[in-house]
């Protein structure tokens, strides 16, 4: 619950939150001002028991498996610094060990076994995930930063639909590509980011399975845990031995995963730099790819848009997931007879917001995932301070441990500065304006990426028109960070190649015959 006005009757009734004494208000807009200092809400933990281990080592052939070096690294919480477990390092010895099973899975029947027999295998996947939803939100935060009701509400619900979905399209393959047989392709390599480890987890997985492919994936080193807990779900779920393989480390293991011969597809999902490394690693190969890369999404408001929804519709596009997600609506542009009035509700949105333990139920914006980020954040508001971009700032005050930084909006703000061009991965919103519809559109498409767009407008001709001029792989309307199973995702120009979700992720997995 958010201490804002309209919560208001609901708080009062609450035994969970403490009265203050405050000044006189003098007006309506005085009292909108400092609505958000009249309560402090008790903690509010969450109590799940993520089951963790002290030591995880790799997933290959259905077991859990010392890596061949004798390597293992330490995964922190962001949110205090602390070692959570210990993270067994592959090499490409044991890649080449997990291909091989992969490779003994799919030539051993996997491959070739009734779509109907597949589908209960992933459908047990999904059944299980749900089972074990609180214990994997709560893993999911400690390990990622991300508030638990993000990883609870959103996170784990969302990857078990991708499960549950790809398992009704297991048996039904024959409709994939009306008019043609549609074969898996083999073993495939996937690497996935740090930002939804247990969500693009079951991106990746799900569709390669319903296919009839097997895997090797490699989860981000700061996020390894929900993967590795994955790999216990696939053992309880009957899943054939070397059917997914999981190899956790750092870029050495990903380069290994993605060149190794026996792949016949590859899957990114993260940074375009590392995402260009990769193409040009296998551009003398027959391997088929998807990339999902980077974005720098604009969040486009008309002054016919209803405002106070566009202002919670922007707040939720690039703060409640702490601007971690490649499709955050980092840019907002807003249309300039209403700028100041949005600019002055989200200022006084964000002074609401609670930042800190993202174990608390009451936290809005959790930890940044590591240090390395959290001075890439930083470089990059400091360059738009320096740059002359106005900066606002919520007045919170963040924990003394662990890795934060105060929702951040900034306006003034041109093409020509870094803020407007680079991907910032942050809770941080830089603001420009413009008159016309052209002018919007220009100044969206203004960027190397193209992976996400919103409209906030109350013509459905303007969305439409909007929606074809935008070089933007998914295009929300009146709404804002929207995601189904059923429903293709991915983008243009640098955000990246290839769809994930739906009818046309199903196709990247697939070979026409």
């Amino acid at each position: 619950m958010k201490a804002t006005q309209t919560s208001f009757i609901a708080m009062a009734s609450s035994s969970s939150v403490k009265k203050r004494t405050v000044k006189p208000v003098k007006s309506r807009s005085d009292r909108d001002l400092i609505f958000g200092d009249l309560w402090e809400f008790d903690p509010a933990p969450e109590s799940a028991d993520p089951k963790l281990k002290e030591r995880y080592d790799l997933f290959i052939d259905g077991k859990f498996v010392a890596p061949k070096g004798r390597k293992y690294f330490d995964s922190i919480n962001p949110a205090n610094e602390q070692k959570i477990a210990r993270i067994a390092h592959g090499k490409a010895t044991d890649v080449d060990a997990a291909y091989k099973a992969a490779k003994k899975a799919f030539d051993g029947g996997w491959g070739t076994m009734p779509g109907r027999e597949r589908a209960k295998y992933i459908y047990r996947i999904a059944r299980l995930l749900q089972d074990r939803a609180r214990e994997f939100a709560v893993a999911e935060t400690l390990d990622g930063g991300k508030p638990i009701k993000e990883s609870r509400d959103f996170d784990v619900p969302t990857a078990a639909a991708h499960f549950f979905y790809h398992a009704g399209w297991a048996d039904k393959l024959d409709y994939v590509a009306p008019g043609r047989k549609v074969a898996p392709l083999g073993v495939v390599g996937q690497v996935i980011p740090w930002n939804f480890p247990l969500l693009m987890l079951a991106w990746k997985i799900a569709p390669a399975l319903a296919m009839g492919n097997c895997i090797v994936i490699k989860p981000a080193e700061t996020t390894s845990i929900t993967a590795l807990k994955l790999g216990e779900i696939l053992q309880d779920a009957g899943l054939p031995p070397g059917v997914v393989n999981i190899v956790t480390g750092f870029g050495d293991t990903g380069s290994a995963i993605m060149t190794h011969p026996t792949a016949a597809k590859v899957a990114f999902t993260g940074s375009t730099e590392v995402g260009k490394i990769i193409m040009r690693s296998i551009a003398d190969t027959d391997k088929k790819m998807t990339m999902e890369l980077g974005g720098k999404a604009a969040n486009i408001v008309f002054d016919d848009a209803p405002i106070d929804q566009a202002v919670e519709g922007i707040v939720n596009g690039i703060f409640f997931n702490q601007g971690h997600v490649c499709c955050a609506g980092s840019r907002l542009l807003v249309q300039e007879s209403v700028a100041s009035q949005v600019l002055r509700k989200l200022e006084n949105r964000i002074k609401v917001l609670r930042v800190g333990d993202p174990m608390d139920k009451n936290t809005d914006i959790g930890a940044i995932n590591s240090k390395e980020q959290l001075d890439k954040i930083t470089e990059l508001v400091e360059s738009g301070v320096r740059e002359g971009a106005a900066m606002f700032q919520s007045a919170c005050k963040l924990p003394r441990e662990g890795y934060y930084f105060k929702p951040t909006v900034f306006s003034n703000v041109t093409m020509s500065h870094r803020i407007a061009q680079e991907e910032i991965f942050g809770p941080v919103l830089s603001a420009m304006t413009f008159r016309t519809l052209e002018e919007a559109v220009e100044k969206a498409n203004n960027t190397a990426f193209g992976l996400s767009a919103g409209v906030w407008t109350d013509k459905g001709s303007r969305i439409l028109k909007m929606s074809t001029e935008l070089k933007a792989g998914v295009v929300w309307a009146n709404t804002y960070n929207k995601f189904d199973p059923t429903s293709p995702f991915g983008g243009y120009k640098e955000s990246g190649f290839g769809r994930e979700g739906g009818r046309q992720g199903l196709l990247d997995y697939c070979k026409l015959v």
